[in-house]
């Protein structure tokens, strides 16, 4: 109970950030730090054991496969369980996966099949969690600041990034990959704990329907397919997500590899990209985009960026800069993405229908990164990456047309807890508006 000592005293955070936001941001800190350097770890564990690009992406497509697999059924379970248990688990899961990673590459002893197990596995856990996630995150911030919540958040959490790839290539590069999962598997580990201390007393108990989890799954659906919005920058995001991952986890060691100097190199461009997210979720705790989409879909077409530096490829420095061009402008994306569904989607359905997101948004992913390979050797490297920058560039024009992109605004006031409302731009006239996440932050 809240004492009149505790009220008398004043308050280091701001009003919005309470004990749950803090908690969350604290924990996304301390994965994004070990998340970034496993990241290029893993592409480089499966290169020091004998590999080639066609088996990276192998490796990089078993831990998207079963998270395509699982999301749906992870989203109706975090919005039927609390959705913090649901973290935790997943995060032990992780934990353990990345560890047995780490000994089998610093052992000598990984072979492909183990690394692709072992990172099916961590697929797994992270189905269950990005849902509860997300939908524990919209669910402890309120009202008028829930935009700069979000930038704060996603602020934090890309700066844990810029340290992690930077600091993990470097790692890699002496001390091996192996220690750099090590390490990754105790930040999920620490990350798991702080998450057991959320408090989810706030949040109404539900009551899910009689039909189990495909009625849930069911009334999800139909949030989702209400908002052409939301279906429509999806389906986008199924082929930029894809292709932007084919580029980053495939590609991108590989042209390192060749013409950039090694794991080094390509973990300070990963960390220019996440100083360039930094970068936009600064700019978005000031800027607050009326029309919400419209400004985060324009900043979508420098994700081309990247593939068409490395198809080239460009020197370091230039990359760099691209990378955190590149950066910033996602993170607005991030941010007024985030914005809108917390605006439009009902607390109860919020994991439910980010699992749709999720799926959607990831589907084509295992599919892009096993055909990484096989594309470089059909078409060559520079071409394959062309084709990844000219994709981008299409589906964001094609999504700019659809008029709910287009037209929805910003609102003072929170969405109310029932069925989609239009989004056009008549029936958002009279919408109070102030003054704005993604799959690639």
């Amino acid at each position: 109970m809240t004492s009149a000592a505790d009220l008398a005293r004043p308050s280091r955070r701001p009003s919005w950030a309470g004990r749950n936001y803090t908690l969350l941001t604290a924990a996304a800190v301390v994965t994004n730090l070990g998340a970034q350097g496993a990241l290029i770890a893993s592409a480089f564990a499966v290169l020091g054991a004998g590999g080639d690009g066609g088996d990276v992406g192998l490796v990089a497509g078993a831990r998207t496969l079963p998270l395509v697999l699982f999301l749906l059924i992870g989203g109706a379970v975090a919005d039927r369980l609390p959705r913090h248990r649901v973290m935790v688990a997943a995060n032990a899961l992780n934990c353990v996966s990345q560890a047995a990673f780490a000994v089998l590459v610093i052992s000598g002893e990984a072979r492909l099949w183990q690394m692709m197990l072992l990172s099916a596995l961590g697929g797994t856990g992270q189905a269950f969690f990005n849902p509860a996630a997300e939908g524990m995150l919209m669910s402890s911030v309120r009202g008028e600041q829930a935009s700069r919540a979000f930038a704060m958040f996603r602020m934090a959490m890309q700066g844990a990034g810029v340290g992690g790839a930077a600091l993990g290539g470097v790692l890699v590069a002496v001390i091996g990959p192996g220690w750099v999962l090590a390490v990754d598997a105790v930040a999920f580990a620490v990350a798991g704990a702080l998450r057991s201390f959320l408090d989810v007393s706030h949040i109404p108990p539900r009551e899910p329907g009689g039909g189990g989890l495909l009625a849930d799954l069911r009334d999800g659906w139909r949030e989702f397919v209400a908002r052409p919005w939301l279906w429509a920058i999806v389906a986008q995001f199924s082929v930029v997500v894809a292709v932007v991952g084919a580029a980053d986890a495939v590609y991108g060691p590989l042209v390192a590899r060749d013409s950039l100097g090694g794991a080094g190199p390509w973990g300070l461009a990963l960390g220019a990209f996440g100083a360039g997210t930094v970068g936009g979720a600064l700019l978005m705790t000031r800027w607050r985009p009326r029309r919400l989409l419209l400004a985060g879909t324009l900043c979508v077409f420098p994700l081309a960026a990247p593939a068409a530096a490395l198809a080239v490829p460009v020197p370091v420095g230039p990359l760099y800069a691209v990378m955190f061009v590149s950066g910033l402008a996602i993170e607005v994306f991030g941010v007024s993405w985030m914005t809108a569904l917390h605006q439009e989607i009902p607390e109860d359905k919020l994991s439910r229908v980010s699992a749709y997101d999720w799926f959607g948004s990831i589907a084509m992913v295992p599919l892009a990164t096993a055909l990484a390979g096989p594309a470089e050797q059909v078409f060559g490297r520079a071409t394959a990456l062309w084709g990844c920058a000219t994709l981008v560039v299409v589906v964001t024009a094609a999504v700019l047309c659809v008029p709910d992109v287009r037209n929805l605004t910003r609102r003072t006031r929170a969405v109310a807890q029932g069925a989609a409302r239009p989004v056009s731009g008549v029936g958002r006239a009279s919408a109070d508006a102030e003054g704005s996440a993604g799959r690639l932050g």
